[in-house]
């Protein structure tokens, strides 16, 4: 692998830091004080492309590479790490729509989506079922043209606030397992939909966290994604670019930090010396500079392979999502220590980062699933030899 990045890949990475310093950091701390969720801003967002960024031209998107994607992502979360991962659930979601949904879905709900226009969340965990996702218990039964959704989603990122979300349900018997689980796109206001109470979160305060019940919500069979039993199929496929999208927004989140840390250790004077004269701290921002470049690389290399499909790419999504988001919140946890009692206050972005991204080791797959996937694919046969 060329791990330089082109011209092109510089411009894109240009472009989404001017967007960050301009839309999204100056009012970072004010939504985060404020839970505001700025649907104007992620419009713009729209406008600048960055709500399609995988999704095919032909489908209204930029057709980039998950590579690219990742760049941007990263870029984008030095500015804001919450919207930028709202703005990754939203990619996710729309590019499993441009992928799998049927013309006339396409038609009605692609425009709007890849300007934001309309925006989309992505409801696959369930109160009884988060890591153990094959064995959700909402139910979408065939009736006739329609099917009828009934259950309930939890910690859904943008609910209440979205207009379409893709929901995974089981049409199979209830111990099909991943084999009786389909997709479906579902208006956000159908009736029989409720929304829970906005979660009072430890991060992530710019973008609404919300539970969603189905009462025998109808929606057309056309609204399907796929077939009927490849939903489990289609979510983890979407969801191996959902871990390098929150990788990348944990490796900005870090970059930040370092960024301000750097600035810091040369600003501030302890015994007549700037901080950054002191060895135990020089020591100390070289780990996590280094560690910082490692799991970046780690991304790269992961989305490198997503892009080509690799047969092993899924064990390197989950390695690197493990990696990087550790790594993130290590080095933004540490930057906080470096900064003392100034990193605690909220006057500071540091405790902010600290915040946002430890729910990154959680979400998209818990790092320990992450553990899980990747030690299953190891042992397959002549999985060793071919990561080398």
């Amino acid at each position: 692998m060329d791990f330089s990045l082109s011209d092109d890949q510089r411009a894109l990475q240009d472009a989404a830091a001017d967007f960050a310093r301009a839309e999204l950091a100056p009012h970072a701390a004010e939504w985060d004080a404020t839970a505001h969720f700025p649907v104007d801003v992620i419009k713009r967002a729209g406008e600048a492309g960055f709500l399609a960024l995988y999704v095919a031209e032909d489908h209204g998107g930029l057709g980039l590479s998950r590579l690219d994607a990742s760049l941007i992502f990263e870029q984008l979360a030095q500015g804001c790490v919450s919207t930028t991962a709202y703005l990754t659930i939203h990619n996710m979601a729309t590019w499993m729509l441009a992928e799998w949904g049927s013309e006339a879905l396409r038609e009605t709900w692609m425009p709007s989506l890849v300007v934001g226009e309309r925006l989309a969340s992505y409801c696959l965990t369930e109160p009884g079922a988060g890591s153990d996702a094959a064995n959700l218990r909402t139910r979408a039964v065939c009736d006739g043209d329609d099917y009828r959704i009934t259950g309930s989603k939890m910690f859904i990122s943008g609910a209440g606030a979205t207009d379409l979300l893709v929901v995974m349900a089981r049409t199979g018997e209830p111990d099909s397992g991943a084999s009786g689980v389909s997709a479906f796109v579902v208006p956000a206001d159908s009736p029989g939909i409720e929304y829970g109470k906005n979660e009072d979160k430890m991060g992530w305060k710019s973008q609404p966290t919300r539970l969603v019940s189905f009462d025998d919500v109808r929606i057309p069979a056309g609204n399907r994604l796929g077939a009927e039993g490849e939903g489990f199929k289609l979510a983890m496929r979407g969801l191996d670019g959902g871990r390098l999208n929150i990788a990348s927004c944990s490796l900005g989140a870090a970059q930040q930090a370092l960024t301000l840390s750097r600035d810091y250790l040369h600003e501030r004077q302890q015994f007549g010396r700037e901080l950054a004269a002191f060895q135990a701290l020089q020591f100390k921002f070289a780990d996590m500079a280094t560690d910082l470049v490692g799991a970046r690389l780690m991304v790269r290399h992961a989305a490198w392979q997503l892009d080509r499909k690799d047969p092993q790419a899924s064990a390197h999504c989950a390695m690197a999502k493990r990696l990087a988001t550790d790594v993130g919140f290590a080095v933004c946890n540490e930057a906080l220590q470096l900064h003392g009692g100034y990193g605690y206050i909220k006057e500071y972005p540091l405790e902010r980062l600290v915040r946002d991204t430890r729910v990154h080791q959680i979400l998209e797959g818990t790092n320990e699933i992450m553990r899980v996937i990747t030690a299953r694919r190891l042992f397959e046969p002549g999985a060793l030899e071919a990561l080398q």
